[in-house]
């Protein structure tokens, strides 16, 4: 299963590079801007990466769901929360989410194996 999240990770980075190594400006600020919006602020990063998590599985896509489920991870989120995050969006997005929360909990069970990490409260 970490070659799931590795094969993730490396394919990001690498894409990342070369559209950030492409130098153009408006590519840019539409990556500082992402990363600006998830800092502490009003809302906690831990909230806003759970927001984040409901919006790219209503959105359906699933690198987006990989990127989030990661971050969540590294808040410390439990199973119960992420749970409580699939149910809603799959409230909010309809069945056709349901395919993506297979996925989604595929890559966290991933996540908490590779991690060591035990999130079951």
């Amino acid at each position: 299963m970490s070659n799931l999240i590795d094969e993730f990770r490396n394919y990001r980075t690498r894409m990342n590079e070369k559209i950030l190594g492409a130098d153009n400006k408006v590519m840019k600020r539409i990556y500082s801007v992402d990363t600006l919006a998830y800092q502490q602020g009003a809302l906690s990063t831990k909230t806003k990466e759970m927001l984040g998590l409901v919006s790219s599985m209503v959105l359906r896509c699933d690198d987006c769901i990989k990127y989030h489920l990661e971050k969540c991870h590294e808040e410390g989120l439990t199973n119960e929360e992420v749970f409580e995050i699939f149910s809603i969006a799959n409230l909010v997005g309809g069945t056709i989410v349901i395919p993506h929360t297979r996925r989604a909990v595929e890559y966290w069970e991933a996540l908490n194996e590779k991690e060591g990490t035990n999130t079951n409260s």
